[in-house]
């Protein structure tokens, strides 16, 4: 992990930067959260159902909002990300909101060390898994933090999404489906505020679904199901159209947009 040191330095930066924007962004609708409305999307609403009572590790958390939705619902989360500035608005979000979640800055593949309680639920989604290098090592530490009966469920963007390179608005298919060297990108603005005049620099890796699938039986885990989705809860990627369930479709559909994985540990 040492050779990618620098890399997760310069997007752990890139992140930290990122959350002022995207606290004030009409994306992360923090008025509207605030007031009581759940940042989770139908897709891992319909897979995990009923969390009341449930302890509830989310990867990667951002600033907190899907962790903090959860909790409303009654689990007892933790939330784990990168970016300081990130854990710390989460915090602040948590004692404001009154709820009782916790939240640790930590790079994920480090979850292991920082957290030693296991959970019912292990939860990422939407934008994560790109951001390792190896999803063996972070497939283990959720086998790790998982209680024997516990469920991991991701939803994520779908593979074939990242093998464009969108820079200039039109999408040109440049990196491969499954590749191993590290992408860099560095671009005016984020994903939920194009119009920013932050500059992102990110190092991201692009993962084949047969290597999230494999890491996570590796790990010991039971697949129970992989689905694929031809549209995404966010307006995220060009010339993507509204549909009436509030879901965003491409034009052409030629290849889906999203994918969920749910898995137990026996």
């Amino acid at each position: 992990m040492d050779d990618n040191t620098n890399y997760f330095k310069v997007n752990k930066n890139t992140w930290n930067k990122k959350v002022a924007i995207h606290v004030q962004s009409k994306m992360y609708n923090m008025d509207a959260f605030r007031a009581g409305k759940s940042s989770l999307m139908p897709y891992e609403l319909k897979a995990l159902g009923d969390v009341n009572g449930k302890s509830l590790l989310h990867l990667q958390c951002h600033f907190g909002q899907d962790t903090l939705s959860w909790s409303r619902m009654g689990a007892k989360t933790v939330g784990v990300d990168l970016s300081d500035e990130g854990i710390k608005l989460a915090k602040q979000l948590n004692t404001e909101l009154k709820l009782n979640a916790e939240f640790v800055c930590c790079n994920v593949l480090d979850t292991s060390q920082h957290i030693k309680e296991k959970f019912d639920i292990v939860f990422t989604s939407y934008g994560t898994i790109g951001w390792l290098p190896d999803l063996k090592p972070w497939a283990k530490m959720i086998s790790e933090r998982l209680k024997e009966g516990g469920v991991f469920y991701i939803v994520e963007f779908h593979p074939i999404l990242w093998m464009f390179d969108y820079a200039d608005g039109q999408p040109i298919m440049k990196y491969h489906y499954n590749q191993d060297e590290v992408i860099y990108d560095e671009y005016e603005g984020t994903y939920a505020d194009n119009e920013s005049k932050m500059i992102s620099k990110e190092y991201g890796w692009n993962h084949g679904l047969s290597d999230v699938v494999n890491a996570l039986i590796e790990a010991g885990l039971q697949i129970e199901y992989l689905n694929e989705y031809d549209e995404s809860p966010y307006d995220v990627f060009p010339e993507l159209i509204k549909q009436k369930n509030d879901m965003y479709k491409m034009k052409d559909k030629l290849f889906p947009m999203l994918f969920e994985i749910k898995a137990s540990k026996k």
